[in-house]
């Protein structure tokens, strides 16, 4: 414990990837190695939930009368990110077509039929019982109930508010012992990769693959990068590589943005954001900021029309960038999450729903690489939009924030 504490979390990850790397490779019928994946899994899948419910709720209990949050400004920046993700989607769908081998499987999972069905979905879940959504994850109702406590509880007397942030202290100590866990559980993960799918399985979609990643690391590397600037004025790239390299690495291999929140609220203690901000905005943007989501929807929805000679004009890829904005901010902070939501997409080019399902089959096999890129791609977002959100505010207010100042110091701590 002693050794694992004195390593940076990405040198952990390291670590963990090449040992499972050289035992997925080596000994491939160890299946048992592959519990530790699930294991590390399963225990921050756990905490997850009762950590974001305890956060939200003292964060707004503790808050002063007339603190200032930058919630406006991070929900904006949300949606406006999804939206030009699924449009630089489009745009290379375009310049890069690319066609489907579509086998014949059968998928098991229920698609939503209607953008109607999924946002009464989001709704209903918003609503629902607490304590259920405690044990579910659902983290939208988490936020409904949390800041509904948090609000009322601004008003309770000093002991309570020193019980919450002691229970808050606890709760944070438990998961950062989880986290310290790191290397054995991407030790599971890869190995499982490894011995489970290999490079062979991958070589028939390579062309799509090529396409959708490379439609995330531009958006990524490019187009969030731009955001950053016209906002902030600055070189972003500080920024956006340590939010790609702190957040988006553990996000690649756990593939679950939900799975991310407690790594990256810590991220966000380090860059020295407000905690009455990112304790919101982050478990917000699990669920609803999901660039990486409505590209994956766009690509394979228009990859489909183009395999099947369908012509697509400009106006209805259009509505597509709106459809799969919207649609993506319902998809949960789970693997494969964005998958399901192809059939509904796919719906507005009056492509089967048989034909549709045979796409989502294929991004189930694909789904190793997309998924992971995905929710790195989501995750990292969080943090970068949730920390631009704040400098920015600061930045109206008439106060300077050196960007790569504040990840210099994130860095050290």
């Amino acid at each position: 414990m002693k050794v694992l504490k004195r390593l940076t979390l990405i040198q952990k990850i390291i670590i963990g990837i090449i040992i499972g790397a050289i035992l997925g490779m080596t000994v491939p019928s160890w299946t048992a190695i592959g519990i530790l994946g699930d294991l590390f899994i399963n225990a921050l899948k756990a905490i997850a939930p009762l950590l974001v419910f305890i956060l939200i709720i003292n964060s707004l209990a503790q808050q002063e009368e007339g603190q200032k949050t930058h919630m406006k400004t991070v929900i904006v920046l949300y949606l406006i990110a999804t939206f030009v993700a699924a449009l630089t989607a489009v745009f290379a769908a375009y310049l890069f077509p690319v066609k489907i081998v579509l086998p014949d499987v059968a998928v098991k999972e229920t698609a939503p039929q209607s953008l109607a069905k999924v946002l009464t979905d989001i709704l209903n879940g918003a609503v629902m019982n607490p304590v259920e959504a405690i044990t579910e994850g659902s983290y939208l109702a988490l936020l409904f109930w949390g800041c509904l406590f948090g609000f009322t509880l601004r008003y309770a007397g000093s002991r309570t508010k020193e019980v919450l942030r002691d229970l808050t202290n606890g709760v944070q100590n438990v998961v950062q012992l989880i986290i310290q866990f790191v290397p054995f559980g991407i030790v599971g993960l890869v190995f499982r990769s490894v011995a489970e799918i290999g490079v062979k399985g991958l070589v028939d979609y390579g062309r799509l693959i090529f396409l959708v990643v490379g439609t995330m690391f531009f958006v990524g590397l490019v187009v969030y990068p731009l955001m950053t600037f016209i906002l902030l004025g600055q070189n972003p790239y500080p920024l956006n590589l340590y939010c790609l390299k702190e957040s988006g690495i553990p996000a690649f291999f756990t593939r679950s943005s939900a799975v991310n929140i407690p790594i990256n609220m810590e991220l966000c203690k380090k860059l020295g954001l407000s905690e009455e901000s990112y304790s919101v905005s982050i478990p917000l943007g699990a669920t609803a900021n999901s660039g990486g989501a409505a590209i994956t929807i766009s690509l394979m929805t228009l990859a489909t029309a183009h395999t099947l000679g369908i012509h697509v004009p400009f106006f209805l890829a259009f509505l597509l960038c709106l459809l799969s904005a919207l649609a993506s901010t319902g998809v949960s902070g789970i693997a494969g999450g964005s998958l399901l939501l192809i059939p509904l997409a796919c719906s507005l080019f009056n492509i089967s729903n048989d034909i549709a399902m045979q796409v989502v089959g294929v991004g189930f096999i694909i789904g190793v690489i997309q998924d992971s890129v995905e929710t790195a791609l989501n995750s990292a977002s969080d943090l970068v939009f949730t920390a631009v959100a704040e400098f920015y505010d600061l930045k109206k207010a008439g106060h300077e924030v050196d960007i790569s100042q504040r990840v210099r110091q994130a860095k050290t701590k």
